[in-house]
């Protein structure tokens, strides 16, 4: 009888706990130093020489894939028909590197454009309070890895805590904004920096194989940060919700090889996601429907995705214009792409707008979140 008054009295003590909000307060993006789309649509056409047909269809598909530019870590050469493809002479036909040459490459490089988006975000003296890291990143591994090359380059707190989330590939940052919000949400005076950190070129092929060299063409180099906190100002984070299609953990893959990593992206990957989105709307936007949603962070994993979510969701065709100004200006930059869209929703949105955001990866997964414009 003692045990049990005792419990009861602990209990009756208890008040409702009201859970903050999270918001995204502030993002910044960067990209390398160098233009490569052009230059590796003709180093791609060259090594489709032995087959005359198959340049033509690379040629045709690569016009209609909706990028004008991307950037590159790999600064290339002069000629892309030439025997080395980059400066450094690391890309050499018929000798390209192996996987571990590739990551000495990215441990430096991933470094340098991780702070050049961080520097961006303009914390200042604010770089002291934060109180967690993010790292997601599925191009590079290392350790001691960029997680703690950013708490000593950013001069964060040594006892900042830090997550990695990796190989999860392009829906990883919203992962990364699920794990923050929740962060926030359980402890409201934590500041939390998330980046998102790919270098897809690095993985760059030598290779006569039509699908993966449409697949790379697609893939450009990109670096997102952002700082959330439980500030009621810029995005808030609201709901989130996971999706899995059935019988299709082939038809986006991403693995590592000897030389390199290799993504493997199958031509049924746009009508699986349309089916994926259709059985799941109402799940999705948790209530809303499709016309009270103002803005679309859609990835921009390539034209026919875009079309694909336009398509099965009825949109308006300015609906994902921001979407396909990422696409085109930098490509598919794996899981930082969705963060560059919603830098731009962030600086235009409206205060008082409904958003949904969305990314697609390999399993087939999607992953989706619904946010607001606060300020």
């Amino acid at each position: 009888m003692q045990c049990a008054f005792r419990l009861g009295t602990r209990f009756s003590k208890l008040r409702p706990t009201i859970l903050t909000h999270a918001y995204i307060n502030r993002v910044a993006t960067a990209v390398p130093e160098y233009e490569v789309h052009d230059y590796f649509l003709r180093f791609a056409t060259v090594s489709l020489a032995a087959s005359p047909r198959h340049q033509t269809l690379f040629s045709r598909m690569a016009d209609k894939a909706g990028i004008e530019t991307r950037y590159s870590c790999i600064e290339p050469a002069d000629d892309p028909e030439g025997q080395i493809v980059d400066t450094a002479g690391i890309f050499r036909r018929g000798a390209f590197p192996g996987t571990a040459t590739r990551m000495d490459m990215y441990e430096s490089a991933a470094a340098d454009l991780a702070m050049l988006a961080i520097d961006r975000l303009d914390m200042g003296k604010m770089r002291t309070s934060v109180t967690h890291l993010i790292v997601a990143s599925c191009t590079g591994l290392s350790a001691p890895g960029l997680d703690l090359e950013i708490v000593h380059r950013a001069g964060l707190s040594p006892s900042v805590e830090r997550t990695l989330i990796g190989f999860m590939g392009c829906y990883a940052a919203i992962n990364a904004l699920k794990t923050a919000h929740h962060i926030v949400r359980s402890e409201p005076s934590a500041r939390v920096l998330v980046v998102n950190c790919e270098l897809t070129t690095l993985h760059l092929k030598e290779t006569d194989d039509l699908e993966r060299l449409l697949t790379f063409c697609l893939w450009g180099d990109g670096c997102s940060a952002a700082l959330v906190t439980a500030e009621a100002t810029g995005i808030r984070l609201d709901r989130f919700k996971a999706l899995l299609a059935r019988d299709a953990r082939d038809l986006m893959t991403w693995n590592v090889r000897d030389d390199g990593f290799d993504m493997v992206l199958s031509g049924r990957v746009p009508a699986t996601i349309q089916a994926v989105l259709a059985d799941n709307v109402a799940a999705i936007l948790h209530g809303d429907s499709v016309d009270e949603i103002d803005l679309w962070a859609v990835h921009p994993g390539g034209r026919s995705v875009l079309d694909a979510v336009q398509r099965t969701l009825n949109l308006d065709p300015g609906a994902l214009a921001t979407s396909r100004d990422v696409l085109r200006a930098y490509g598919n930059m794996s899981s930082a792409t969705v963060m560059f869209v919603l830098e731009r929703m962030l600086e235009d949105g409206a205060a008082g707008a409904k958003g949904c955001g969305m990314a697609f990866g390999p399993g087939l997964t999607a992953e989706t979140m619904t946010f607001g414009i606060v300020a």
